[in-house]
């Protein structure tokens, strides 16, 4: 299934045991040669605590908190296989906390988009975590990199984030070389998502990510959530925005009365089969 082109295998664990070594399994499914392809995998499980739980692995095997495109994808499937009872909202156990997930059919009766309710953003240094001078929040800040300082602002949804923002284009060579460099830079204690960003009108984003432990990516939900949150604490843009990613569009809304950020895109099912391991 992808999430404006951030692809993952979905694995359905909510009646049968969750297999073994799933951080083995995705470096090995992940692979778009050898394997199913995908930016990682996804096991949807039972929860003691909300109505189904997500553990998702990056395709270096490693175990992310949370991700955005995902959680919309597992609204789609659990409500088109029929596990939800005909609910069109329900609750996400991430380890990241408890997503609200509200599903949107469409003409054909299955979920076409999803909202979900991300939570509060956090913006403190210690929490998200990032290295600063006894700072409170870290917007706009200098971090030292090959190519000499660069802005940086930082915000976690649950996952660590540092939000760059251009006038420029955003080229392969600052994705590929500054993106790769700043993921695992000191300054990030859990290495960091790296998003550059274009404001394009007080509405309007674009965006291209460096994902944490899979490399660039054609649309991250997070990270999208992070780059809202970023334009908005930065005096960039407005509380409510589309994002424009290379594999799609998402709305983002950081909503002032409760400070929870809203993100609702599309979720597609490309195909299902049977894996043989290797």
């Amino acid at each position: 299934m992808h999430g404006a082109g951030n692809d993952y295998i979905y694995i359905d664990c909510t009646s049968t045991p969750a297999p073994d070594s799933p951080a083995d399994l995705a470096r090995e499914m992940s692979d778009r040669h050898f394997g199913a392809g995908g930016d990682g995998i996804v096991l949807i499980l039972p929860s003691e605590c909300a109505n189904f739980r997500m553990r998702m692995f990056n395709a270096d095997g490693s175990e992310a908190q949370m991700c955005g495109n995902a959680s919309r994808c597992v609204g789609k499937y659990v409500y088109d296989n029929g596990l939800t009872g005909g609910r069109t909202r329900v609750t996400l156990e991430t380890l990241a906390g408890i997503k609200i997930l509200d599903l949107h059919p469409g003409a054909d009766g299955k979920i076409a988009t999803v909202t979900v309710d991300m939570g509060e953003p956090v913006t403190r240094c210690e929490l998200i975590p990032v290295v600063g001078q006894g700072c409170a929040d870290f917007v706009d800040t200098p971090m030292a990199t090959s190519r000499g300082p660069v802005a940086v602002t930082a915000v976690s949804m649950g996952n660590p984030h540092g939000v760059v923002f251009t006038e420029g284009e955003l080229t392969d060579d600052l994705v590929h070389g500054l993106g790769r460099e700043m993921e695992v830079l000191p300054d990030w204690p859990e290495k960091a998502n790296i998003e550059f960003a274009r404001v394009d009108g007080p509405a309007d984003i674009t965006m291209r990510v460096w994902e944490r432990g899979s490399g660039e990516t054609l649309a991250c939900g997070t990270g999208a959530c992070a780059t809202a949150v970023a334009a908005v604490l930065s005096g960039r843009t407005g509380r409510k925005v589309k994002l424009h990613l290379l594999g799609g569009e998402l709305d983002i809304e950081w909503r002032e009365t409760d400070n929870h950020v809203m993100m609702t895109g599309p979720a597609a099912t490309v195909f299902t089969g049977t894996y043989f391991r290797h």
